[in-house]
């Protein structure tokens, strides 16, 4: 039987392959593919892509029809990162410990390859092989609603504004920056193996308990997590005067939350088939030190 981690790694492996393939075109205006290629291939955990691909395989569906899928959601998650580091937002320099877009591109060619990152990833939708045409739609909507204006643009709005200022608020930001994506990753997965309307309403609440698990997480490591190894600045909320999990329930608090929500994750799907990887994948996530 396949260990969790001969299985998180087989998804990942799979989801590098796809984005490697993508936008190689020779084109005038090649700087603008290497800026998108930078940021895209950087790295990291590729988690939502995992989870696209782990629920449609637990649903019994390929994951070689759920890899457009994934693979779009990555390029509007790396869109997001490379914005949310730009100077008039985070102000990052460092992103997966090395330079981000900006500061090797510059400012503009990083604008423009977050919104060509964006775009592509609908592209990608919409010439998905294996896939109906109102599973197609399905997924348009799915992505487009998670990233949008009521969704992880509506959070970054809420943060940047700084207008979470108590618990109640701090959710609903998480509910929209952060577990709008991871949302969108599990409904992906769902569509693409043809799921019915109640394994979607379970992965969705699977996706919203682990997503505010994700984001107290991330909220303590901006306290606690080692630079080097997080990958980030340490201590950039704080600086920036952004009100956190960590500053609203204190570190104590905050273990006992992801320890709650995450409980809440796993219980959503005690019915799914082929669960056992996704109720591990929960507790990685609560346990990550970057």
């Amino acid at each position: 039987m396949e260990t969790f981690q001969a299985q998180y790694d087989r998804y990942r492996a799979a989801v590098e392959e796809y984005l490697q393939n993508l936008f190689l075109r020779d084109r005038p205006y090649g700087r603008l593919q290497e800026a998108m290629r930078y940021s895209l291939l950087a790295g990291g955990k590729r988690v939502r892509p995992v989870l696209v691909l782990a629920f449609c395989e637990a649903l019994g569906g390929e994951i070689g029809r759920a890899m457009p899928l994934g693979g779009a959601l990555e390029c509007v998650h790396t869109y997001s990162l490379i914005h949310d580091d730009l100077p008039c937002m985070d102000d990052d320099d460092l992103r997966r410990g090395r330079p981000t877009c900006h500061k090797v591109y510059g400012e503009a060619m990083a604008v423009l390859a977050g919104d060509a990152l964006q775009a592509e990833a609908f592209r990608l939708i919409s010439h998905a092989p294996g896939l109906s045409a109102e599973q197609r739609i399905e997924a348009v909507h799915t992505l487009s609603a998670a990233c949008g204006g009521d969704g992880m643009v509506a959070g970054q709005v809420l943060d940047v504004e700084g207008l979470a200022h108590d618990e109640a608020s701090q959710r609903d930001l998480c509910l929209r920056k952060t577990g709008g994506l991871l949302g969108a990753a599990v409904d992906l997965g769902c569509i693409a193996a043809g799921a019915l309307p109640e394994r979607r309403r379970q992965a969705a609440s699977y996706a919203e308990h682990a997503g505010l698990a994700f984001q107290v997480r991330d909220d303590m490591l901006d306290v606690i997590a080692d630079q080097t190894e997080f990958g980030k600045p340490i201590g950039s909320d704080r600086a920036e005067g952004k009100q956190t999990f960590a500053d609203l329930l204190g570190l104590e608090g905050c273990e006992k939350l992801v320890a709650e929500e995450t409980r809440l994750a796993k219980e959503a799907i005690g019915d799914f088939p082929g669960r056992a990887f996704l109720l591990e994948l929960a507790d990685s996530l609560a346990d990550r030190r970057k």
